[in-house]
């Protein structure tokens, strides 16, 4: 009657659509949720249920999709009703049959004949196999339970009889974890893991099969999953799902808003320096707000970029400035003095301890924050004088070992590894008649490791290895060419734009912005190059008599 087969093959993502028969007791919310998602395509070919009023029917209908009743008469048996059902679906043509509260356990009369079976339980099986799986949970006092996709294997003896302990018991797909909160009921359990759990969970699943990347080995007993494991060679790629757990460190004031509710979560196995881990060391000060905690990051990963005594003053996660010296104090100074306007009430980082003279330096001007690895005693006792002045311990910055970035989006998120590129001057190629000086070669580097953290469009002007005038977030690049020179002429104190190097995060689709930095007095452009008008780029920057060198890489931070 049916194909039938003890494994499902990898046969290939897109090969032929796959049409599944969904066979639901009651509302059938699975069902419609797959029917209306698609996953990998994938659509259903008939509903079937035994239960001439069930909700899952009109509904199905409602979507266009075929719907049959095989109704469970007093008298038949098991063997009899699963013969009738294949009978009823010999009629449709599909390769997958999903059970979505069925609510009658599948002998071999019916599994030996059909395609592969799916079913979802409600928790991460075996745990918890019974009917009150939300019960279970919750009695047996767990904090993490959730639910199972697996395939639906025979679970009745020669007679026809259940064998309770078979139930649900074939092979796992996939699974989904759900937290339990203290103070759940099982209204609370059962909601989140129905419409949370399941409603990632079984698509997934269908998704998997329908692009072919589903192995199930019956005889077995065992699935392998394609999509579900990495997919570089190093096995270290970005994979098909990113499961992340992290408690609530604590509760904020509020968010980027007064109106908005936030809180922060911790990852206890980052070890790498966190503003998240990091000790605050003037313990009667306001706890970090949402906006310093985002400041605070972005600070600390700006300032991990260098090898040399190095600080930096960040403002809405943009650096009002940065500069490496030999001091820490000497940096600091330089960094201030990009803009000093812009750095009232912003975050300091520093990649050294703090000294006694940094600290006199930074309680000159409202700051809200501090981050570095440590503090000299009389450096704290400094700090500590302004009482609002958050001073963060962060410890040893190490190595940068955190791989990825997040950002969540209405219905997603977006994960991607971090820009944790570095160049040195052996990797810039110049392209226009006159090459960099040695001090330009070095202020190409330390402007591009320092634009990385710059918000797109971004265009940072550098002396030696200070800012001296930086463009963020604009739309146009030639405009962010015009704010860093306007920041540079009248926001910088003791130093300007003239003579000095501009980095671009990405190439210059047109010349105006070389006419512009021209006009600010910039005499050496790093960028990264392949704009289909380079050439007319190169050809202004020659006729400028300034130096420009290409990095091959783009370096654009958008959040």
């Amino acid at each position: 009657m049916f194909e039938t087969a003890t494994t499902l093959p990898l046969a290939g993502a897109g090969s032929t659509m796959t049409r599944i028969a969904g066979m639901a007791g009651n509302r059938g919310r699975n069902l419609l949720n797959i029917a209306d998602r698609k996953p990998g395509g994938a659509e259903f070919a008939v509903i079937l249920t035994n239960t001439e009023d069930a909700p899952v029917l009109e509904a199905a209908a409602e979507r266009g999709i075929p719907t049959e009743v095989v109704p469970l008469d007093e008298d038949m048996s098991r063997r009899e009703h699963e013969e009738a059902v294949l009978e009823t679906l010999s009629d449709y043509e599909f390769d997958l049959v999903c059970l979505d509260g069925y609510m009658r356990i599948l002998s071999d009369t019916f599994l030996s004949e059909a395609p592969t079976t799916l079913n979802v339980h409600p928790a991460l099986l075996p745990s918890f196999p019974g009917m009150d799986a939300w019960g279970d949970a919750l009695e047996a006092g767990v904090s993490v339970t959730g639910c199972t996709v697996h395939v639906v294997t025979d679970a009745t003896d020669e007679d026809g009889a259940v064998v309770e302990d078979k139930v649900d018991m074939g092979p796992i797909v996939t699974q989904e974890p759900i937290p339990v909160y203290e103070g759940d009921d099982e209204d609370d359990l059962k909601e989140r893991v129905l419409y949370e759990g399941e409603f990632r969970a079984y698509p997934r699943a269908v998704k998997w099969v329908a692009e072919g990347a589903v192995d199930i080995d019956l005889e077995a007993g065992e699935v392998t999953v394609d999509a579900d494991a990495p997919t570089a060679p190093d096995s270290e790629g970005l994979p098909a799902r990113r499961l992340t757990a992290s408690d609530r460190a604590d509760t904020l004031r509020y968010g980027e808003n007064p109106h908005q509710d936030a809180a922060v979560y911790a990852d206890y196995t980052c070890d790498e320096a966190s503003v998240v881990h990091a000790d605050q060391l003037n313990e009667g000060a306001k706890a970090l707000s949402y906006n310093n905690y985002n400041d605070a990051d972005g600070a600390l990963n700006l300032i991990k970029e260098f090898d040399e005594p190095a600080a930096a003053v960040i403002k809405h996660t943009n650096p009002a400035g940065c500069a490496t010296a030999d001091s820490l104090a000497e940096a600091y100074e330089k960094a201030l003095s990009t803009d000093p306007m812009s750095a009232f009430g912003g975050i300091v980082a520093l990649n050294r301890e703090c000294d006694a003279e940094t600290a006199e330096q930074i309680i000159d001007s409202f700051k809200e924050v501090v981050v570095a690895p440590s503090y000299t005693d009389d450096a704290l006792e400094t700090l500590c004088e302004k009482e609002n002045l958050r001073v963060l311990d962060v410890g040893e910055l190490g190595e940068q070992t955190e791989r990825f970035t997040e950002k969540d989006l209405v219905g997603g998120r977006l994960v991607q590894e971090r820009d944790l590129q570095s160049i040195s001057v052996d990797d810039l190629e110049v392209v226009t008649e006159r090459e960099p000086t040695e001090e330009e070669l070095e202020s190409m580097v330390f402007a591009w490791q320092t634009l990385k953290h710059v918000k797109s469009n971004g265009i940072l002007f550098a002396d030696g290895t200070e800012t001296v005038g930086v463009g963020m977030g604009q739309v146009s690049r030639v405009d962010a060419v015009r704010l860093a020179a306007m920041k540079a002429d009248e926001h910088a104190e003791g130093k300007d734009a003239e003579g000095a190097v501009m980095a671009s995060d990405a190439f210059f689709p047109f010349p105006d912005g070389i006419e512009e930095a021209a006009k600010a007095g910039i005499e050496a452009v790093v960028q990264p190059g392949g704009s289909v008008n380079d050439e007319d780029v190169i050809e202004a920057a020659d006729e400028h008599d300034m130096a420009m060198a290409f990095t091959g890489q783009r370096s654009f931070k958008h959040d």
